[in-house]
């Protein structure tokens, strides 16, 4: 069977990283990753920071560490996604929302950060891939920095705490089984996922747009 092969591959996996994660260096992995998922996701940096979670609850690491490293990599990420955004300009605008339907998509997308403001930041942190696609835009419609700032490192922490804890909860909980406290850990990271998904689209059906945000409007063109 497919999935019975996939699964005791992954553990597999899992029994390797068990002698990779009690080494301080891999502090240095759940940074860069962290990091680089913020700016190209790929692998989604709430896997290392569990980990990580992991074995500071069986004793392996320490878990502020963690915590502050895992935060920081995403911060940094995020602000890395959003001047690429804002420096881009014009090009990126015409190249990702070419013609009379890009520019409904774009204006959507400013209109829905508008709205929504920091919560959409918060809530987009635990959805990999949509956090890089908000942190870009938001550079891209030169949303104010100092209010990106704020909000964005306000998410990454809490995003951090989350997993980072949730992880040490079940390392400490299965402290002779580096497994079962990784599959218990990422099952309750990845129902959290969804549960987010369905409320957010609940509350898109049922509410509609929200209000702007008070003070979340563009930064000037240098022209106005």
């Amino acid at each position: 069977m497919l999935v019975i092969a996939v699964f005791d591959i992954v553990n597999s996996l899992l029994d390797w990283l068990q002698t990779f994660t009690s080494s301080p260096w891999f502090y240095a992995v759940i940074f860069a990753v962290a990091f680089f998922d913020s700016v190209i996701p790929v692998v989604p940096s709430e896997t290392t920071v569990i980990l990580g979670g992991i074995a500071a609850g069986q004793g392996e690491l320490l878990i502020v560490m963690v915590l502050l490293l895992g935060a920081l990599g995403a911060f940094l990420g995020d602000s890395t996604a959003y001047l690429i955004g804002s420096r881009s300009g014009g090009w990126m605008s015409r190249l990702l929302f070419r013609g009379e339907k890009g520019e409904r998509r774009l204006e959507q997308a400013r209109e829905q950060i508008r709205a929504r403001g920091g919560l959409l930041l918060i809530t987009a942190r635990f959805i990999p891939g949509g956090r890089t696609a908000l942190t870009f835009s938001c550079g891209l419609t030169h949303q104010r920095y100092s209010w990106f700032v704020r909000w964005d490192a306000l998410a990454c922490v809490i995003w951090a705490c989350y997993a980072g804890l949730l992880g040490y909860f079940f390392g400490d909980r299965f402290k002779d089984n580096h497994t079962a406290a990784f599959w218990w850990a990422f099952g309750t990271a990845l129902s959290v996922t969804v549960l987010i998904e369905v409320v957010r689209w609940l509350r898109h059906r049922l509410t509609g747009d929200e209000a702007p945000a008070p003070g979340f409007e563009p930064e000037p063109s240098a022209s106005e």
